[in-house]
């Protein structure tokens, strides 16, 4: 029982490792989508992934364009603040892919439009949020997918 967490074009280091810790401990696959914020030889990417980013499975891609034709087949759920469905109604499956845009803009105009039926939310409870932390996001996402596995 696993996760593909991919991050399109992620741009804050910590994030980032967080993100990876996550993976590890759900046995779960990071794809990481060029361009970054970071150098993968970040120190504050290291940091918060601690001594485990060694054991952390990882795919780098050199572009969306990469990244979607190499999994165009694959099942998969892109997170937006632009959703209407919540994250509750994912059709969570094992090995699908969970697909987060970056930090400063979520996921691109032109993917939102290619998928707007695969288009979940977070739902937030209070007018002076725009969006929750990435990791958060991730964290919540994948363990309520892991949640829908185990019924």
């Amino acid at each position: 029982m696993a996760y593909n967490i991919v991050l399109i074009e992620p741009e804050i280091p910590n994030n980032t490792g967080n993100i990876g810790r996550i993976t590890l401990g759900t046995g779960s696959h990071l794809h990481l989508v060029k361009p970054f914020g970071f150098e993968l030889s970040d120190s504050r990417l290291k940091r918060a992934g601690l001594d485990y980013w060694k054991h952390i499975q990882c795919t780098i891609y050199e572009s969306a364009a990469d990244f979607f034709k190499q999994h165009e087949t694959k099942k998969m759920a892109f997170l937006s603040s632009h959703a209407k469905k919540e994250y509750l109604e994912i059709p969570y499956e094992d090995e699908m892919f969970l697909v987060f845009g970056k930090e400063s803009a979520g996921l691109s105009s032109e993917i939102l439009k290619k998928y707007p039926t695969q288009l979940y939310k977070i739902p937030l409870h209070s007018q002076h949020i725009r969006s929750l932390n990435l990791a958060n996001a991730v964290s919540i996402v994948v363990y309520e997918g892991l949640r829908n596995l185990k019924q």
